[in-house]
């Protein structure tokens, strides 16, 4: 019985439209390219994939990905271990490596309060951060929530929690435009929102 190609295909731009920022034409192009390219290209891409499902996990200590135990940022030793910058998720962590001026630690709280969408303070990682400050050794937390309702929810919330343990609580500066996640941000602005963040 012969195999429907457009079948496997449609399969394929299905698969591909649900990725973020791709939409059916992108995924149409991309699921051709896939079709074009030659084999051992097409697995060397589907072997990627499967090995950061099975190879890739969370950190136990900031939330960030990591292939072990610990991230890369908590097992560098030249990090300043008295600074936490706090983000949504973890790609805005690589967003902000790339502007060079935080040479601190970070938590990721995977997502933002969000009451009309059922996330609430149990969703979000804020219990392991409280857990690190009162640890102790944490000078300063820096929220780096973006500037969404969501994002500001969030932050004004963390700030309610670590105030109470005298740790410095600062809010990076408006350098980003609101409703802009941070993740595309350029270098530059990114740096200077860092640069000067406020006190909450």
């Amino acid at each position: 019985m012969a195999v429907d190609q457009r079948g496997l295909l449609a399969r394929l731009v299905k698969e591909l439209v649900r990725l973020p920022g791709i939409g059916q034409k992108s995924a149409q192009r991309l699921a051709f390219h896939v079709l074009k390219a030659e084999r051992e290209d097409a697995l060397r891409l589907a072997d990627a994939i499967r090995a950061v499902k099975d190879g890739l996990t969370f950190c136990r200590q900031c939330r960030n990905i990591a292939e072990g135990e610990l991230c890369e940022f908590c097992l560098d030793p030249k990090r300043d271990r008295t600074k936490i910058l706090v983000v949504e998720e973890p790609s805005t962590i690589y967003a902000i490596e790339r502007a060079a001026g935080y040479r601190g630690l970070y938590h990721v709280l995977l997502g933002a309060l969000s009451p009309l969408d059922g996330v609430g303070p149990g969703d979000i990682r804020a219990e392991e951060l409280v857990e690190r400050v009162k640890a102790g050794g944490i000078d300063e937390v820096i929220l780096a929530t973006n500037p969404t309702i969501e994002g500001e929810a969030t932050a004004i919330y963390l700030t309610r929690l670590l105030k109470p343990f005298g740790v410095r609580v600062s809010r990076i500066a408006y350098g980003i435009p609101v409703g802009m996640d941070i993740d595309y941000a350029d270098e530059v602005t990114l740096l200077k929102s860092i640069e000067g963040r406020r006190d909450l």
